[in-house]
């Protein structure tokens, strides 16, 4: 996160870009149900890095949010939003994170900038914050906060909610020293709990047995989403060093795997190079199926990664039908025939329906860095995927312009809203579509 937002600092130099001709391609239609969310200048922080939730108790009701302070909701199902800003005294950093609980209170984890000083100040990044609200995402707590261990770097954190008795689940990594070269200095995947609606949470806990370096690279524990599964069970995969782990908790968090379990190789690594991105990833993504459909308990994580000879990039799930102590062979998610780049996934597995569903960046109508965005959906446990494009127009990002480590997607009940970002004009937007 230093890195990026520190970069971000620089990029007005691409404030008059406009879109390259180049396509080679017409993508096919998507139906007219992009809704724009918001657009801004994309200097000297435009809004990206989006992440968006439904209501569960009101569906109709939705909260997003894009670095680095912005929240956004809507109470048409998506269909027009009002834009505020997030405030708290332990100041709002980025990576924003929106979950909703089984009551509809809605909860945005967050980086911290408890002095407001940002990088002039030793405590930027010293705690995970977590805000609340109950009414929609019209106003919010000051928050609360886990992980508070001074002066080591809390980053990249995910969070999610046992629909059973709310308990909610967060972890993230921990940098001793960010962007430190020694040995010494490590990366970790750290857990913390709450049982009061995010007002109050556990001591954070390190649940990884291998530790990795403080680069932001590849060899770098990252991607830890946590998910939860019918009878309680958190689930969390992450990567390191070109492979996928996994650990998991049946007692709510209590205790650990004391030996991580592999999902699969991920050749190429996680810190991944896409032509026009500043930088990209293909961190995991755990999701769960806990309907009562026929996959009830199946876990499932998706990543992209380099395995197919001569295609630069592809999106694959694996799955795991015994709470994660085996693993499928990867599936390829995105159904297209070409040699081109598919990056940047997230996962969502609907609660009712147990239907996945997969929002990603796409490049297989172009020969030139135009950029599209797909939904894939599987209602047969990940076997077999149908693929819609849900941008209205191709876009060119530009290498200066921050995208932001992720889009993401939410899916209830047969409701799905993705929410991504694209660059045109200068000028950075986040998007939904209303897919039901």
């Amino acid at each position: 996160m230093k890195n990026l937002l520190l970069t971000l600092l620089a990029i007005n130099v691409v404030a008059c870009s406009g879109q390259s001709e180049l396509s080679q391609q017409t993508p096919p239609e998507n139906s007219g149900i992009a809704v724009l969310i918001k657009e801004a200048p994309a200097y000297p922080m435009g809004p990206c890095e989006p992440s968006i939730a439904i209501n569960l108790s009101n569906p109709a009701n939705i909260v997003a949010g894009s670095i680095l302070d912005r929240v956004y909701y809507s109470n048409d199902s998506g269909k027009t939003w009002v834009t505020d800003d997030l405030q708290s005294s332990y100041g709002v950093w980025g990576d924003p994170v929106i979950v909703s609980d089984a009551k509809g209170r809605f909860l945005f984890f967050h980086l911290s900038d408890p002095t407001g000083k940002n990088w002039a100040s030793e405590e930027i990044l010293d705690r995970i914050v977590c805000q609340w609200s109950d009414d929609g995402g019209e106003n919010w707590s000051d928050g609360s906060y886990m992980g508070l261990d001074h002066p080591k770097d809390q980053d990249k954190e995910w969070a999610a909610v046992d629909l059973r008795n709310n308990n909610v689940y967060c972890t993230w990594t921990q940098f001793d020293d960010y962007g430190s070269e020694e040995d010494e200095d490590q990366s970790n995947i750290l857990f913390s709990m709450s049982s009061d609606g995010g007002e109050n949470w556990s001591k954070a806990v390190q649940i990884n047995e291998k530790s990795g370096g403080c680069l932001d690279d590849d060899n770098t524990t990252e991607g830890a989403v946590p998910s939860v599964g019918p009878d309680g069970e958190v689930y969390v995969a992450w990567a390191l060093s070109e492979e996928i782990w996994f650990d998991k908790s049946l007692d709510g968090g209590q205790t650990w795997l004391e030996k991580d379990i592999k999902v699969a190789d991920q050749p190429g690594g996680w810190d991944v190079d896409i032509p026009g991105i500043q930088r990209s990833n293909g961190m995991p993504v755990t999701g769960c199926d806990v309907s009562e459909g026929p996959n009830r308990g199946t876990v499932y994580v998706v990543w992209s990664d380099q395995r197919v000879e001569d295609d630069p990039m592809d999106i694959w799930i694996a799955k795991s039908t015994d709470k994660g102590e085996t693993w499928s062979e990867p599936i390829k998610v995105n159904q297209d025939e070409t040699n081109h780049v598919q990056f940047l996934p997230w996962l969502a597995v609907d609660p009712v329906t147990g239907d996945l569903h997969v929002v990603f960046y796409d490049r297989r109508a172009h020969d030139d860095d135009n950029t599209d965005v797909y939904v894939a959906s599987s209602s047969d446990g990940g076997n077999t995927w149908t693929e819609q494009r849900v941008n209205d127009e191709s876009f060119l990002p530009v290498e200066f312009v921050f995208f932001g480590d992720y889009n993401n997607i939410s899916a209830y009940n047969g409701m799905v809203r993705p929410i991504w970002t694209e660059y045109r004009g200068g000028k950075l937007q986040v998007w939904t579509a209303l897919m039901d």
